[in-house]
Formats: structure tokens, C-alpha cells, sequence
């Protein structure tokens, strides 16, 4: 399978770049003052609504063979419940920017899970890709030493979310079941709607007190109709297609977008590291994405 992208899959990868990238402060707003489980639980049933009608239009029922349930609840555990848990968890506790940027660790995890289960084994210009990320997180991590001294849930949230979702980008590519797209994505979803509606319910209740505001109204929409039902749907398609570590890398210009957007939207100032880190999350792209040599050429 080829480590480069064609030009529809470049174009579709810029949409998902800005729409999560600039979700990042937008959920920061979303729970600022709001209950971070039920948000993820109200925005998640909203994308439910949308992953239907999607499947309904284009002439998917719904329905699961029970063979693959098993594989499906794994699925939906690794690449939907487990990240959209945690990395709620490290939004509400992070700046924005920071948080991106340590979720999108995605890809030095996606490499370390690969070598380790799978055998897999990587080129020079991956490695390149991979060693520059690690640079970046390098750099974010030595200045959340201090964070993760005293209050160290948001940091390691936000990269065990990302550990997670790794393996399972490496599962989602491997799945066996025929299941389309769309119908997979809704019951991935729902798994993680009955989780997080679960957490909201036990650590939360005490906080259900008021409906959303216009700003919180704002966020969770945002989430449903793109985060979800745009951004979400176009990252298992290519998620599916690309090569992990490629898929990966591709989008570590999300964490770019979410800095400048949280700069922008909520005037957080990023530091020297953060700045040091995104120069070298762009080397990493620009790695990942550099057109392989043509046999003797």
C-alpha cells in the first residue's frame, strides 16, 4: 500500500484538518462551565441522529450480523468510547491548544503499537516523520512537568486517549466484518454514548442544574453536524484506506489549526515549546507526505 495521497484524499484530509482542528477551542467552550460527560453523551446522541440518516440515504440498514458483534464492541471500545472519554477529560483541564496537541501523540503511538503487535516496520521517511513528532511531544511534556507533578489527570487523559485511539486505527484497518462504513460508525458511537451517558450519570447528576447556553447550544452543534457528522465519517474512510502511520501524520496539522484557533477564539498565549512543537509536527508532515522515489529515478 502506497505511503502517498492522492489529491482527493489531500483535499479530504484539509476538511477534517479544519473542522477538528478548530473544534478543539470549540469543545473548550462547550465545557467550560458545562458537565464534560454530558456534553460527550448529548453531542454523541445528536451524531446518532445524523449517522442514520446518512446510512438511510444511502440505503444501509442498520442492522449487525450478531457474528460481528464481538469485534464491533472492540472497535467501538479503542476507537470511539475509550478517546472521546478521556480526551474530554484532559479539554476540560487543559488549554485547548496544549490538549491537541498532546491527543495528536497519535501517531508516535500508532508506530509503537505497530512494531510491537503487528510487526510492522517502517521507511526512512516515516522514521524522519515519526522522530520529529516525538520531538514535538518531547518538548510539550518537559513543560507539563510541573502540571504532571500536581494535578496530572488532563496530561496523561489526553495521552491515554491517544494511546488508545492508535490501537484503534490499527483495528479498524484490519476488521473483518463487511459492515459499511456508516453503520459501523453509528454503532461504534452508540457504544460510546452509553459510556460517557453512564460516567455523566454517576460523577455528574449532582451538576444537571441548567440547559445549555447559546455558547454551549453553539458547541454541541458544531460537534453533531461536523466534528461527527463530517469530520468523524471522513477519518474512518481514510483511516481504512491509508496505511495507519500515514493516516496519522497526515492530520498532525490538526493540533496547528487548534492553537492558532484557541489563540483566536479564547486568548490562550502559547509558550516557546508550544511553538517549537508545532514546527516540528510540521517536519512530520512534511515527511510523511514528501513523494516516494521512483525506482531509478
Amino acid at each position: 500500500m502506497s505511503n502517498t495521497l492522492s489529491r482527493r484524499d489531500a483535499f479530504l484530509l484539509c476538511m477534517l484538518t479544519l473542522i477538528w482542528g478548530l473544534n478543539w477551542p470549540v469543545m473548550k467552550i462547550g465545557v467550560a462551565d458545562f458537565p464534560a460527560f454530558t456534553f460527550r453523551a448529548v453531542t454523541m446522541a445528536g451524531g446518532l441522529v445524523v449517522f442514520a440518516l446518512v446510512a438511510r440515504v444511502q440505503g444501509h440498514s442498520l442492522r449487525v450480523a450478531r457474528r460481528h458483534w464481538r469485534e464491533l464492541a472492540k472497535l467501538s471500545t479503542t476507537n470511539m468510547a475509550a478517546w472521546y472519554a478521556l480526551s474530554i477529560i484532559g479539554i476540560k483541564l487543559l488549554a485547548s491548544g496544549r490538549a491537541a496537541i498532546l491527543g495528536y501523540t497519535l501517531p508516535v503511538w500508532v508506530a509503537l503499537i505497530g512494531f510491537l503487535l503487528y510487526g510492522e516496520r517502517q521507511g526512512a521517511r516515516l522514521a524522519l516523520a515519526l522522530v520529529a513528532a516525538a520531538v514535538g511531544v518531547g518538548l510539550l511534556l518537559a513543560h507539563e512537568l510541573q502540571a504532571i507533578a500536581g494535578s496530572p489527570l488532563g496530561t496523561l487523559s489526553m495521552l491515554g486517549a491517544a494511546a488508545v485511539w492508535a490501537l484503534g486505527t490499527h483495528q479498524l484497518r484490519r476488521r473483518v466484518q463487511p459492515t459499511p462504513l456508516v453503520v459501523l460508525s453509528f454503532w461504534m458511537m452508540a457504544g460510546a454514548m452509553a459510556l460517557c451517558a453512564l460516567l455523566s450519570l454517576v460523577f455528574e447528576r449532582g451538576q444537571w442544574v441548567r440547559w445549555p447556553n447559546a455558547a454551549e447550544w453553539g458547541s454541541i452543534a458544531f460537534n453533531i453536524f461536523l466534528a461527527y457528522g463530517v469530520a468523524q465519517l471522513l477519518w474512518f474512510r481514510l483511516a481504512s484506506a491509508l496505511p495507519p502511520v500515514v493516516s496519522a501524520l497526515s492530520v498532525m496539522m490538526i493540533p496547528v489549526v487548534g492553537v492558532v484557533a484557541g489563540s483566536l477564539m479564547l486568548g490562550e498565549r502559547p509558550g516557546w515549546s508550544d511553538l517549537a512543537a508545532l514546527v516540528a509536527i510540521l517536519v512530520a508532515i512534511g515527511a510523511t507526505l514528501m513523494p516516494a522515489k521512483r525506482a531509478g529515478t
